[in-house]
Order: structure tokens, then C-alpha cells, then sequence
């Protein structure tokens, strides 16, 4: 047998592999599981988790077109980012862990505002990479959407 060979073990049902090589262990369990999240829309889960990685799909503002025609881009980032909080707890993770962050602003002009609450929500010691572009929303009323991926740990 060679040094450089590998011995694999199958293990319980879900076919779990170790393998062994020159004294290090490497698992390949569960890489390929998929894990959805908050299933209630017939179109997309609100999270999906694969491996250590948990991805949060698009989030707008609380409430419906009534609050979003009388709420400023301030509180609708609240709002969002409210659901983002949930949304990780949920996955087991938090904005401690962010590593990337997408923003949709219905109008760049509003830039300014949703800067100074995301400020106060992101963990200043650990802030993720972030995108803000202008976007049209599928309600007019709407004017903040955000999508995140976190570490889950």
C-alpha cells in the first residue's frame, strides 16, 4: 500500500466519507446538503444554507403598501434590516457574521439616510463587503431592498 493511497469508510446513512492520508483527515459529510429556510412563498426561501455558508434572500421594508407610502427610506431600512436579524437567527447566525451585502435604493438620492442606519446596525469590527445600486422596485412605495450572505458558526 502506498503512503499516498486513500482509505475511505463509508458511515450510517447518510453515507458519510472520511479519508485518510498521511496522517491528516479529511470528511467530505454533508458538503452537498442544502438546508431552505422560511419556505412560505410558493417562488423562493427567505434562506438557504450550504456548508457554513447562509444566504438571505432579497428583504424590503415591514408592513405592506399602506406603511410603505408613509415611511421614509430611514425606517424602511429599519424595517428591512429587522428582517434581516431574523432572518439570520433563524439560520442560526447574526450580522456579526456578514460577508457580503447587497443594497437596492430606489433612488441614490436616499444614499445618505440608509447609510446612517445601516451604520448603526453593522458591527463595526466586522463589516462585510457591500454593493449600493439604484433599482426600480416592484412597488413604487418601496424604497430600500437588501440581500445578505453570512458566515453561520
Amino acid at each position: 500500500q502506498s503512503t499516498w493511497g486513500l482509505l475511505c469508510f463509508m458511515l450510517s446513512n447518510n453515507l458519510r466519507r472520511s479519508f485518510v492520508s498521511i496522517g491528516r483527515s479529511f470528511s467530505t459529510s454533508k458538503t452537498n446538503e442544502i438546508i431552505r429556510l422560511s419556505t412560505k412563498d410558493p417562488r423562493m426561501a427567505g434562506v438557504v444554507i450550504h456548508q457554513n455558508t447562509v444566504y438571505v434572500s432579497g428583504q424590503i421594508p415591514a408592513g405592506g403598501p399602506e406603511e410603505w407610502k408613509q415611511t421614509d427610506v430611514k425606517e424602511q431600512t429599519r424595517t428591512t434590516l429587522q428582517k434581516v436579524d431574523a432572518l439570520l437567527a433563524e439560520a442560526g447566525t447574526n450580522k456579526s457574521n456578514l460577508l457580503s451585502a447587497q443594497v437596492w435604493l430606489k433612488n441614490m438620492k436616499d444614499f445618505a439616510a440608509m447609510n446612517e442606519v445601516w451604520t448603526e446596525w453593522i458591527d463595526p469590527q466586522n463589516k462585510p463587503v457591500r454593493a449600493c445600486v439604484e433599482s426600480s422596485m416592484f412597488n413604487p412605495d418601496i424604497k430600500v431592498e437588501v440581500m445578505v450572505i453570512a458566515a453561520k458558526k
